[in-house]
């Protein structure tokens, strides 16, 4: 009896033992390396401190922009209809699917601006600037003036970044982007458009009139409010790819698109 008593204490301390070291796994689990935002490898693509190319782009059919005001308002507190002259400006920008600014002239836009010329033989607008001078009829009461819509265009592709260290506990990242620019006026047919629009005052408006003298009166306030933008593209969270022999497997990442 005392030896079956020995045994079983022993093998009790032995399943102690085993309760031990499970524990002690599951106290200190490995630590996965962080995943970086596509805005943080978007940032090491324009710093240089990420050796980026933007892969098989596919540029998508043009379409008209939202319209939006391009000059100052005009403001009709008179009794008669006000006949004026008004100057407008306009200046368009692109942005990637996070709406993060792409600035004309910058390491990104010339790298999408590459990708697209080598592929299709012409470069990507980044950015369009216009202005001119159109006259405008506002009747008493009313405000008016110039709004404008721009020809746009998006182009699809998925970034590669290579560092010479590992990031994120990888040498290569990849991820899909959107970018949205101006396009060339006519491209697809499609033109921009300047307009000049009008709408009766609002009671706050017509107090301001006093003010005024209830004379024909202009400033800078924009009135036409932007209409919600449409949601981006989703993509996918960037994902890693090492290189196999130090050479990276670029045709079998974009092939599992």
């Amino acid at each position: 009896m005392a030896k079956i008593r020995m045994s079983v204490g022993r093998r009790v301390m032995a399943l102690g033992a085993m309760t031990c070291v499970l524990v002690g796994g599951a106290a200190l689990p490995a630590v996965a390396a962080d995943e970086p935002t596509e805005s943080e490898l978007m940032a090491d693509c324009a710093s240089g401190v990420g050796k980026c190319t933007f892969n098989n782009p596919t540029i998508d059919r043009a379409y008209l922009g939202d319209y939006h005001q391009v000059s100052n308002t005009l403001y009709n507190c008179s009794t008669s209809p006000a006949s004026q002259g008004m100057d407008w400006s306009d200046s368009v920008g692109s942005s990637d699917s996070l709406e993060v600014s792409i600035t004309a002239g910058g390491k990104i836009a010339g790298i999408v601006d590459l990708s697209v010329t080598a592929k299709y033989g012409h470069s990507w607008t980044t950015e369009h600037r216009d202005g001119g001078s159109i006259g405008m009829i506002v009747k008493p009461g009313e405000v008016g003036w110039i709004s404008r819509a721009q020809v746009m265009q998006q182009v699809s592709g998925r970034w590669q970044t290579h560092y010479d260290n590992q990031h994120w506990g990888h040498y290569y990242w990849y991820w899909d982007d959107t970018v949205t620019s101006p396009a060339p006026n006519g491209t697809d047919g499609i033109g921009n458009v300047v307009v000049v629009k009008t709408r009766p005052m609002t009671a706050d408006e017509k107090a301001s009139c006093g003010t005024h003298g209830q004379k024909v009166f202009s400033n800078r306030t924009k009135v036409e409010s932007a209409p919600p933008k449409a949601p981006k593209p989703r993509h996918g969270a960037p994902t890693p790819g090492d290189p196999v022999n130090g050479v990276a497997r670029d045709e079998e990442v974009n092939r599992s698109r």
